[in-house]
This record gives C-alpha cells, sequence and structure tokens, in this order.
C-alpha cells in the first residue's frame, strides 16, 4: 500500500472526496479498506462528503451515497454483497448461454453481419440488473444530502457516439454542469442503468443505453479520473486501488505471442489503473509547483492544492486469484481458456471472478492493509483523533 501526498495545505474546511476505481471482482478490496476506516471512525459518521466511482466501483460508490447518513450500515451492506457474491449473480454462467454467446461471435466473424446479427458481447450481465434491481435504494442519496452526510455523487461512464466520459451527478444545489475536452459532468437523479452503463467492461459485458446514447465502462474515457471529485467540492482525496504497483520482471527468454484474453486483461488494467496513475502524478506536479508560490499569489491561479492518499493492495491480486481458480464456474474456464486467458497471467479471470471465497479474501486483505495504515489514515481524514480497532 502506498501513500502519496503530504500535508493538506488548502485554505479552509477540508472536504474529502472518495475515489473508487474500477476493477471488476477486485472491488471487494475496497469494502475490505472501507471497514477498517468505519473502525478507525471516532463517532462512526461518513468521513466522506463526496464519493465518486467507475466500474464495479460505481457500484461500491452508489450502495455508500445512499447510506452516507449511516455509514456503518453502508459498509455492511457492502460487506455483505460481497460476501454472498457468486458469478451467476452477475453475469449467466451456464454452459448454454456462454456455447452459444461464443458461436454467435464465431458466426459473426466467419460470415459477416450480413447472415447473423451483431454480437453485443461475450456475456450476459442481465443477472447484475435484476439484482441491483431488487437490493439497491439509491433514494438513500436524497436523504443522505438532506441531511448533509453527502455533499455529492458521481457515476462515470464512456459514451460511444460522444467519445467522452461523462460522469452524471447527484449532489446539493449549487454544483454546477462542467464540460472540458472529452469530458463532462451531468446532473441526474442516479439510477440502475447509469450503474450499469458505468460497469458495462468492453467487450465482456453489452453496452447499456442512457437517453440516447449507448455508453459503457468509464474507465476508457476518462483522463482526468480525480476531476469529478474536485468539480463536487473537494479538496482532499482518498483513491482506494485495486492493483499493486510492483512491475512484473521482463521476460528472461523469448515468450509467446500474447493471446486475446491476454491483450484485454492488459487493456482492462489500463482503462482501470493507468489513466488514474497518470492523474496522481499530474497532480503531484501541480502541488510541487503551488509548493514556490506565495500564499497571497495563489488566488490568481487556477490552480488549487489537493492532498491525496492512494491505498494499493500490498499483494498482486493475480496471485490470490490463481489460489481461487477452481472456483471459476466451468463454462466461464472454457471461455477464457478458448481467448487463451487461463493459466497464464490471471489478469482477465482476476475481474471476472465473482465468487464468494475469493471476493472474501480480497476483502480481508483490504482490511489489514487499512489497518496496517492506520496512523496514516487516521491522521488523512480524522486529523489524528481516531478509535481503537
Amino acid at each position: 500500500m502506498t501513500v502519496q501526498g503530504g500535508c493538506d495545505r488548502s485554505v479552509g474546511e477540508a472536504t474529502t472526496a472518495l475515489i473508487l476505481p474500477g476493477g471488476g471482482a477486485r472491488g471487494a478490496y475496497q469494502v475490505g479498506v472501507l471497514k477498517a476506516i468505519a473502525g478507525i471512525s471516532p463517532r462512526g459518521d461518513n468521513p466522506f462528503p463526496v464519493i465518486c466511482g467507475t466500474s464495479a466501483g460505481a457500484i461500491n460508490a452508489a450502495v455508500l451515497a445512499s447510506h452516507a447518513h449511516e455509514f456503518s450500515i453502508g459498509i455492511d451492506r457492502l460487506e455483505h454483497f460481497w460476501s454472498s457474491m457468486f458469478c451467476a449473480r452477475v453475469y449467466r454462467t451456464d454452459a448454454w448461454s456462454v456455447l452459444k454467446s461464443g458461436l454467435h461471435w464465431a458466426a459473426s466473424l466467419g460470415l459477416g453481419t450480413w447472415f447473423v446479427s451483431q454480437p453485443r458481447s461475450l456475456l450476459d450481465n442481465g443477472p447484475l440488473r435484476r439484482f441491483l434491481e431488487r437490493t439497491l435504494r439509491l433514494e438513500g442519496i436524497d436523504e443522505a444530502i438532506r441531511r448533509g452526510a453527502l455533499r455529492g455523487v458521481s457515476i462515470t461512464a464512456s459514451g460511444y457516439s460522444c467519445a467522452a466520459a461523462i460522469s452524471w451527478y447527484q449532489a446539493v444545489t449549487g454544483v454546477e454542469p462542467w464540460s472540458r475536452a472529452r469530458r463532462s459532468g451531468q446532473p441526474a437523479r442516479l439510477g440502475v442503468n447509469h450503474l450499469l452503463a458505468s460497469a458495462a467492461l468492453p467487450l465482456l459485458f453489452p453496452a447499456e443505453r442512457v437517453g440516447h446514447e449507448y455508453f459503457g465502462d468509464g474507465g476508457m474515457r476518462m483522463l482526468a479520473p480525480l476531476s469529478p471529485a474536485i468539480h463536487l467540492g473537494a479538496n482532499r482525496l482518498l483513491v482506494i486501488s485495486t492493483r499493486d504497483e510492483h512491475p512484473d520482471p521482463p521476460p528472461a527468454a523469448p515468450v509467446a505471442y500474447p493471446s486475446l484474453g491476454e491483450i484485454g486483461g492488459y487493456l482492462l488494467d489500463t482503462i482501470f489503473m493507468d489513466t488514474l496513475n497518470a492523474d496522481l502524478n499530474r497532480l503531484r506536479r501541480i502541488n510541487r509547483t503551488l509548493q514556490w508560490v506565495p500564499e497571497e499569489q495563489r488566488g490568481h491561479t487556477d490552480l488549487a492544492y489537493i492532498d491525496t492518499l492512494v491505498v494499493r493492495p500490498s499483494r498482486d491480486l493475480r496471485a490470490i486469484t490463481r489460489e481461487h481458480m477452481a472456483d471459476i464456474p466451468r463454462a466461464v474456464r472454457t471461455l477464457l481458456r478458448a481467448l487463451g486467458g487461463w493459466g497464464k497471467d490471471w489478469r482477465m479471470a482476476s475481474y471476472l471472478l465473482f465468487e464468494s471465497p475469493y471476493c472474501r479474501e480480497l476483502m480481508q486483505l483490504g482490511y489489514e492493509d487499512g489497518l496496517r495504515q492506520r496512523d496514516e489514515l487516521t491522521s488523512f481524514l480524522f486529523g489524528g483523533q481516531g478509535q481503537q480497532v
């Protein structure tokens, strides 16, 4: 786990945002860290008036935001959600559905769309839609805002027609929409369709229509994933990553040509984490620049010091995936083998392994990592006034 940033140098009251990037099944790790934070919170109140999520992180963000006025209940719901998870709750895993999808893709590639309809995705995430519609209580977002426990929540997705990242937000009165190059913020009453749009992993899950346009995973076009939180008024950011930052060693001998599964896993890694790391690096450069600008002159710039803390897994989650490979449903295992995403680096499998033993282990790792950095989290979130766990 890594901490980035320094002491808060902003003027006035600090407004802390929680940033939850994507990661498929890896999103369970975020819940473990949040459980540790709830344990050290002095009064058990929500320390995050701004909550922003993408992909699986969007679902975590929505649950947490809808319970921002009852933070411990929100954490309990997330823990139950992930500890009872199984793949068939997220996408269809029966042999016929997976086989039919594979044959559809093969026929489309071989015969073209003149003879068969265009396939939409490799996997059918209809079960996730039904589960979210049944269990989410998104009306709680309004209640949390009304009680002052939440300033705003945003969910980001990528528009396939507009070729831009759209951050839908639900917030207090006075938060204005924003528009930048290839990204914008739009007010909305958040619903399941926004979450499914943000979590629509390219090729794996079908795009989701919101309004007149189809959307896919929010990480694809979001070049500045920290910006929605800042537009919602945050001046301090806690990011819970779903990837460690220990680089793989270069191969000692020539390797085989990368398979579709390997390339797909690599692209998911890029979508979820590389743009976030680039934005964090950009933010650190701005902070260093502002250190040399006198306080009285900072008001003449458009720049502000934004303090950040990043929590990362202390273990490579692919290694944990390998330990749980037997939990992957047989039909999905066959699909991954066909794509060449089985038995090598386990990247793609780590995003699709929505099974409770794997998710519980990721939550436990997140909890332990959170407690391991208890002092940093306490100082960052509560000014050193956290409670013993």
